[in-house]
C-alpha cells in the first residue's frame, strides 16, 4: 500500500490484529482470584478511546462492586468529546473522571475516589483497590504519580507490565496494580486500528501504513480542514529517504503514529459516545 490515502484503506485493515499472550491469560486468572478480597475497581481508559480503550471482560470481573473509571490522556483527547464521555459513564451509573496520569495533583482525585466508593470508606479499614485496563492505558503512571516515585515500570509500549503488584497509597488505601489485558478476539476492524494507533497492541503485529492511512481517512472525512498531514506529506518533511531517494514508509509509519501519541496533530478524539460504529 503506497503513502497515499486509500479509499478502501479508511475502511478496514487487510488483516486482523489480535494479541493474547500467556501473560494475559495468566493475570485474568489470578485477577479472578484477588478480586474477593477487592472493595474497589478502577478502570484506566485511554480518553481518546473510550469505547475500543475498554474490555467487557473486565466488566464480567469487576461484577456489581464499586467503579472508577479514569479517563487518562485527557491532555491529548478532545475536550468537548470528553464531557460527553463523562456525561455518558454518569447515565450508566459510573463514577468517572478524567485525569493527566503525569499530573499528581490530578491523579489524586482517584485515591479520594477510592475511598469514597469503597463499602463504608476507608475509615472502617483498609479499603483495597485493583487498576485495570487494556495495555499502554497509563495504569503503572497513574500508580507512579499516586505513590510520587517510580514503583512501577513505564514505557510508551504495550505488555511492559506483567505481574500483578501491591502498592500502599496510605494508611487506609492500598492499589494492585495489574497487566493489561485485551479481549481474546477483537472483532470491530474500528477497534483495531484505533488501539493499534494508541499503542494497545505491540508494533510488530500490525502494519503501521495501514493504521495510519486508515486514521487519515477517517480523519479528513471527519476534519475536513484539518492540517494534520498524510502519511507522503509527513514523510517528505521529516526526510524519511532510504537508498535512491525512495520513500521509507516503514519507519516514516511509525514516526507519525509517535507523532500523534505526542499531540503533534492536536487534541483528537477517534470515539464519541454517539458514533454510529459499535467497536
Amino acid at each position: 500500500m503506497s503513502g497515499t490515502r486509500s479509499s478502501e484503506a479508511s475502511r478496514e485493515l487487510e488483516r486482523q490484529i489480535g494479541w493474547y499472550p500467556g501473560h494475559m491469560v495468566k493475570a485474568t486468572r489470578r485477577m479472578r482470584e484477588y478480586l474477593r478480597a477487592i472493595d474497589v475497581v478502577v478502570e484506566v481508559v485511554d480518553a481518546r478511546i473510550p469505547r475500543s480503550g475498554r474490555n467487557a471482560l473486565l466488566d464480567e470481573l469487576a461484577g456489581k462492586r464499586p467503579r472508577v473509571i479514569a479517563l487518562t490522556r485527557e491532555d491529548l483527547a478532545d475536550q468537548a468529546a470528553t464531557k460527553r464521555w463523562l456525561k455518558h459513564f454518569t447515565v450508566l451509573g459510573r463514577q468517572s473522571l478524567a485525569v493527566d496520569s503525569r499530573a499528581p495533583r490530578s491523579v489524586a482525585r482517584i485515591a479520594a475516589a477510592i475511598a469514597s466508593s469503597s463499602p463504608g470508606g476507608a475509615k472502617l479499614g483498609t479499603a483495597r483497590a485493583m487498576i485495570v485496563g487494556v495495555p499502554n492505558s497509563g495504569k503503572s503512571t497513574i500508580v507512579n504519580s499516586l505513590l510520587r516515585r517510580a514503583a512501577a515500570k513505564t514505557e510508551d509500549r504495550a505488555g511492559v507490565t506483567r505481574h500483578l503488584q501491591w502498592f500502599r497509597l496510605s494508611a487506609n488505601v492500598e492499589l494492585m496494580d495489574t497487566p493489561g489485558v485485551l479481549p481474546p478476539k477483537i472483532s470491530s476492524t474500528a477497534s483495531q486500528w484505533k488501539l493499534a494507533l494508541c499503542r494497545a497492541i505491540p508494533r510488530d503485529l500490525y502494519d503501521p501504513q495501514e493504521v495510519v492511512n486508515v486514521f487519515y481517512g477517517w480523519l479528513i472525512e471527519r476534519y475536513p480542514k484539518t492540517e494534520a498531514p498524510g502519511l507522503d506529506e509527513f514523510a517528505q518533511r521529516r526526510g524519511f529517504l532510504s537508498r535512491g531517494g525512495r520513500v521509507d514508509y516503514n519507519n516514516a509509519a511509525h514516526a507519525y503514529i509517535s507523532a500523534f501519541n505526542d499531540g503533534a496533530f492536536g487534541r483528537i478524539s477517534l470515539e464519541a459516545p454517539d458514533d454510529a460504529e459499535a467497536a
